[in-house]
């Protein structure tokens, strides 16, 4: 079977189509590409200014749940036992050469904690002689800790502890070093370490997209158009989100996610839309930067077609990451609230900017082109590579070998999700020979890991009223059964304003399944005393909380993103058939991807080549967070090839020349997007910090799943299968009409 002829003969100004609202909106900035250019460069210096300052404003990621057991923990102890501060961290004090015992260990020691009690913020700091010398000093005796309280929320505190690291690095000599750690010296030095990740993450994979840029679009100037729109488009997210800050608290890890899909979503838009105008200029033969009018019409006519296709596509991206609100949790609000002011960014830089640079440029965007076999078709010609439409005729040849090859391979790499585990990985180990991993060590080795940040049990009367004798004998007996847990460490008993507070020690880290185990236990234990309202809090209570919301909400993201999907894509598709198509097979592919990162991260299959640890389970948030990603993403190649292949449904009403043409006309500009977006997902591999590596490779694996198996193969095969089904749209008109359409449908159903 041959490819229809797609060359169509040049358009005269007279029989070229009515242009819709987004296509004379473009011709607005066209006509106007000075002023347009001028108002972007000052909006990109001056939230290009913000960037630093946006950085300076990040405070930790928020894993509190709302109205917890965990939540409710920190109140009681906030209000009774307020000179432990909000959170209780440790400083470390080590010597090699000297022994606790000796006067300038001594000495070192006070000075440590003397700087410690003078940093604002600081609600007190007990040494090891003023608490507990057997529980504080090492058996070496050449380790001993501090316990110091830290006031404010859990922002507040990130920036308190940095002060009181370098308060104590001041304090420290060559002979007798203080460091700090616990739950937010760790997390301060996380984020710095994330951003870290995300300038060596751009600076890897921005250039590999600009290499994928050139040979997709086959000129340097073409490819330096979407870099340019890009930057544009998260200068402009930055500037937002610094303004946001005023009023919200944003983290590292939102403004590391919101980066990395806001650069690959920019550049994909960018480029689809490079691509078509190049397609535009080339069937109106504009070969002169001086014809104004033909120009101005390739730019309406590029974002009449592919920009109604990137504001769909950017739309349902924001949708399936607002679903992410009905958890209710604020870490994940933030993520929410990052990426979609991030898309907007870009969405805005793509319809102001980017038709004035085009307009500028004219066809003068292919200067610097690559040799002739190297640039895309469209440069060239009117027609388009035949090479993709022979292999769409071949796929569709066999539909049903291929549908199901491909559909049995999406199933298997899925398997494993069958098995999945979850759990908040903190990243401990990948803290180095910082001052905080290093007394995280030593705190580790010398005392236990469950020190750094311990369980909470507080007791009171009801409606927090002072124990009765009853409730306070039922605690010492609970403590006293919690002391001989073997996975209890030691507990640390204390009572003040007639109410109980115990800190429960654990043998393994906070962060570890183990401690998670004990923490549900503990709370099973609570529930049985009946003279006292006992709560469990602590940062491990606080984890298995957000575990419970984030497991309690995915169903409800997974209802909520596909049906505001479908009804979006029917819309946009005007098709029953190939928007349930579409939901379907982005539910394999993300699962699919999703089922390689557990055989990954979880089970550790590569972890050495990737270098990193397996926990043994994947971050509780990483499948809602890509399930809601993924299902945005990929539908930006959906929604793309699908349109194409309307535009030729429309002209021909023949579905195997139109999935042909569409195909031919989109393969190379979404395998080129999928190479750059997996360039720039896959960059985070090179992340220190675990969560930015889970979510660059899931990132990475799924688009690459989407681009190639669903999009050259699967979708060709069934557009094949339903046949002319694919273009069904039920009327709803007279009951007559509708049931003669009906009939017609049918008897050509099978064509």
């Amino acid at each position: 079977m041959t490819s229809p002829a797609l060359a169509d003969p040049p358009r005269s100004p007279e029989s070229a189509p009515r242009l819709g609202l987004l296509g004379r909106w473009a011709m607005y900035p066209a006509r106007h590409r000075r002023l347009v250019i001028g108002v972007w460069l000052v909006l990109i210096v001056v939230c290009g200014a913000a960037y630093p300052a946006l950085h300076a404003e990040l405070g930790a990621p928020n894993y509190a749940a709302p109205g917890s057991d965990s939540a409710r923990t920190e109140d009681l102890v906030a209000r009774h036992f307020s000179q432990l501060g909000a959170e209780q961290d440790v400083i470390v004090v080590h010597s090699d050469r000297y022994t606790v015992d000796d006067p300038r260990f001594r000495s070192a020691l006070e000075q440590a904690l003397g700087a410690a009690r003078a940093v604002s913020g600081v609600a007190g700091a007990v040494g090891p002689f003023e608490g507990v010398p057997a529980q504080q000093i090492s058996a070496d005796r050449h380790t001993a800790l501090g316990i110091v309280g830290i006031d404010g929320g859990m922002s507040e505190r990130i920036d308190v502890t940095t002060r009181l690291q370098t308060a104590l690095g001041a304090a420290s000599d060559t002979d007798v070093r203080a460091a700090l750690t616990g739950y937010s010296p760790v997390e301060g030095e996380l984020i710095r370490m994330e951003t870290a990740d995300i300038t060596r993450g751009e600076a890897i994979g921005l250039p590999i997209a600009a290499v994928v840029l050139v040979l997709a679009l086959g000129a340097l100037v073409a490819a330096t158009v979407p870099i340019s729109v890009t930057a544009a488009g998260i200068a402009l997210a930055v500037g937002v989100l610094f303004g946001l800050a005023t009023w919200l608290t944003f983290d590292s890890f939102v403004l590391s996610v919101a980066t990395m899909i806001g650069t690959g979503t920019a550049i994909d838009y960018a480029m689809f839309l490079v691509s078509r105008f190049n397609e535009e200029l080339t069937e109106r033969g504009v070969r002169d930067r001086r014809a104004r009018r033909e120009i101005e019409a390739a730019v309406g006519a590029t974002f009449d077609t592919t920009g109604r296709t990137i504001l769909a596509s950017g739309t349902i991206v924001m949708i399936a990451l607002c679903s992410l609100l009905v958890v209710g949790l604020p870490m994940l609000n933030g993520v929410a609230l990052g990426v979609v002011t991030a898309v907007l960014g870009t969405l805005a830089a793509a319809f102001t900017l980017l038709p004035a640079l085009l307009s500028m440029l004219g066809p003068t965007v292919n200067r610097g082109a690559l040799p002739a076999r190297l640039r895309p078709a469209e440069t060239r010609s009117t027609a388009a590579s035949s090479a993709w439409a022979r292999w769409a005729h071949l796929v569709m040849g066999r539909p049903v070998i291929f549908g199901v090859l491909g559909v049995a391979l999406l199933v298997a790499a899925a398997l494993p999700i069958t098995g999945i585990r979850y759990g908040i990985d903190m990243g401990l180990n990948s803290l180095g020979d910082r001052p905080t991993g290093q007394a995280t060590r030593l705190v580790q080795d010398n005392f236990g890991p469950g020190l750094l940040s311990p369980i909470q049990v507080v007791a009171t009367g009801p409606d927090d009223t002072p124990l009765s004798a009853d409730g306070r004998t039922e605690m010492l007996k609970l403590v006293t059964d919690l002391a001989h847990d073997p996975r209890v460490a030691t507990v640390l008993p204390q009572q003040a304003d007639g109410r109980y507070l115990a800190t429960v020690v654990p043998k393994e880290a906070f962060d570890s399944t183990a401690v998670s185990d004990l923490t549900a236990d503990i709370r099973s234990r609570a529930t049985a005393v009946d003279s006292a309202d006992v709560l469990v809090g602590g940062t491990p209570a606080m984890f298995t909380d957000v575990s419970g919301l984030i497991s309690r909400g995915f169903p409800w993201v997974i209802a909520l993103v596909l049906t505001a999907s479908l009804a979006f894509l029917m819309v946009t598709f005007r098709s029953i058939v190939l928007a349930l198509k579409a939901i379907l097979l982005n539910l394999l592919a993300t699962g699919a991807a999703i089922g390689i990162t557990v055989t990954v991260f979880q089970h550790g299959v590569g972890q050495d080549l990737l270098g990193f640890r397996s926990a043994g389970f994947l971050q509780v948030f990483l499948p809602m967070l890509v399930f809601a990603v993924l299902f945005g993403l990929s539908m930006d190649y959906e929604v793309f090839l699908i349109r194409r292949m309307k535009e030729a449904w429309d002209r021909t009403h023949d579905n195997a020349a139109a999935v042909a043409e569409g195909l031919q006309r989109t393969a190379r500009p979404i395998t080129s997007a999928a190479a750059i977006m997996v360039a720039v997902f896959a960059s985070f591999l090179s992340a220190d910090v675990m969560e930015l590596k889970e979510i660059g490779f899931a990132l990475a694996i799924a688009v690459a799943i989407d681009a190639v198996l669903v999009r050259l193969i699967l979708v060709p095969a069934f557009m094949r299968l339903f046949g002319r089904w694919n273009w069904w749209l039920p009327t709803f008109r007279r009951q007559r009409n509708s049931a003669s359409s009906d009939t017609s449908i049918a008897s050509t159903a099978s064509a």
